[in-house]
């Protein structure tokens, strides 16, 4: 059976969608939940996208990917990936995809989340495996709805 590993997060989070899409796809609130990384992109249809952080004194890019759609403030689709793993050649059948869904309903916004699929890319069980042990998007959209609603 081929059944697709993707991982799947889902919140709802106490502000409208212009704002949660703000902290998506904004440096200045990526850097507050991403592992310090700003997101930076032009965010058209194509373009590159690079996590750029500073880690232990040095500035480099965490990870990176292309811009696959975009729709706002509904749709976001990337591509992701590890350009810090030799063990993973940087081709883009080894790139997964990050699909941010947004669903508002009076002041509230739906946000879910999935990456994948690890069946298809390089070491893919392995990177499956990794970022479900890290709780996947999990904390991450935990910590995007505690700024959000904190800063309301």
């Amino acid at each position: 059976m081929n059944t697709p590993l993707v991982i799947k997060s889902e919140i709802t989070i106490n502000a409208p969608a212009t704002k949660v899409w703000d902290a998506l796809t904004m440096s200045e609130w990526t850097k507050q939940y991403m592992f310090g990384c700003e997101a930076l992109s032009d965010w058209l249809p194509g373009s590159p996208l690079i996590w750029k952080g500073n880690f232990n004194g040095v500035e480099m890019v965490a990870v990176k990917g292309h811009v696959v759609s975009i729709q706002p403030p509904q749709t976001l689709v990337y591509t992701v990936i590890d350009p810090n793993n030799p063990a993973i050649p940087d081709l883009p059948e080894n790139y997964l995809t990050v699909t941010c869904q947004l669903t508002e309903q009076n002041g509230h916004t739906h946000l879910t989340v999935t990456q994948g699929d690890y069946r298809t890319v390089a070491d893919g069980e392995n990177r499956y495996k990794h970022s479900v042990d890290g709780g996947g998007w999990d904390p991450i959209l935990v910590q995007i709805r505690q700024l959000l609603e904190s800063a309301e």
